[in-house]
């Protein structure tokens, strides 16, 4: 499926094409009742996929089979450290000296950003949290454990409530960061697993693609969908994703709530990093 397909597909709904990820797309966020919980993978079989060990799939446990083990266990005790937030930037000028490797978080508006930030981090308040759309409204920069990474939380975009000229001040701001931060080394996209991309998410990966950051889909919200609407949603994304030089091939899908991905989804940072 191409992306012009994108907009016949129920899974990917599409609204008229637009250059700037931050115009709004309305007030779509009402998603309704959830599914039951699918259990630990709702996609996969418990068969071993020897392909995945030696690293594919769409997750990373294949550090497991290619890190040193007392390396890797001693990486991953940057979860375990201490997280805190260091600063909100509203304006390019304001951003922190280059330092430690940073690690971008971006999505629309009510994509579970937060939730995800949360699980990861194994902290309950470390980021926000919020009803409301729209809330993120900076750069906000948190130190990931002594000796670890940045986390930058992305302003969401696609919010219907936000002016025409928060929009622009924030998408300038935004490929400003995403052109000139030397110690950018991963973005995060992620994208509600329910609806799949969305022509918002896909100008994103476009303004990626141009600043050449690589980055990764990342689904969230897993456990709210049935198994076959999750299969036709992944496949969809991976089809797009063929399309995006700077993208990685395949999504992962989390969900914050059940913790599903989401030790993948840190092995993933910590490579980026590495």
């Amino acid at each position: 499926m191409n992306e012009k397909n994108l907009k016949n597909d129920p899974i990917t709904p599409l609204t008229k094409a637009s250059t700037n990820p931050f115009d709004n797309e309305g007030e779509d966020d009402d998603y309704g009742p959830a599914h039951p919980p699918l259990g630990p993978n709702p996609v996969e079989d418990d068969t071993d996929d020897e392909n995945e060990r030696e690293g594919g799939g769409d997750g990373g446990s294949f550090l497991h089979s290619t890190y040193d083990a007392d390396r890797y266990a001693a990486e991953r005790k940057v979860y375990q450290g201490q997280h805190e937030f260091m600063l909100g930037v509203a304006k390019i000028e304001q951003l922190p000296p280059p330092s430690l490797a940073e690690i971008a978080f971006a999505g629309r508006s009510n994509v579970g950003k937060s939730s995800l930030i949360n699980a990861l981090t194994g902290r309950r308040t470390l980021a926000r949290t919020s009803n409301t759309p729209g809330r993120t409204q900076e750069l906000n920069f948190f130190n990931i454990g002594p000796g670890g990474f940045i986390l930058v939380d992305m302003p969401g975009y696609g919010y219907a409530k936000v002016s025409r000229s928060q929009v622009n001040a924030w998408t300038a701001m935004l490929k400003a960061y995403l052109r000139g931060r030397v110690p950018l080394r991963l973005c995060c996209l992620l994208v509600d697993a329910r609806h799949g991309l969305k022509a918002s998410d896909i100008e994103m990966m476009k303004m990626l693609d141009e600043s050449a950051v690589p980055y990764r889909v990342i689904m969230t919200k897993a456990d709210k969908c049935k198994k076959a609407d999750l299969e036709k949603v992944m496949k969809s994304a991976n089809e797009v994703l063929k399309k995006h030089p700077a993208g990685f091939p395949t999504v992962h899908l989390t969900s914050s709530e059940k913790k599903y991905g989401i030790e993948e989804l840190q092995d993933i940072l910590l490579l980026s990093v590495s």
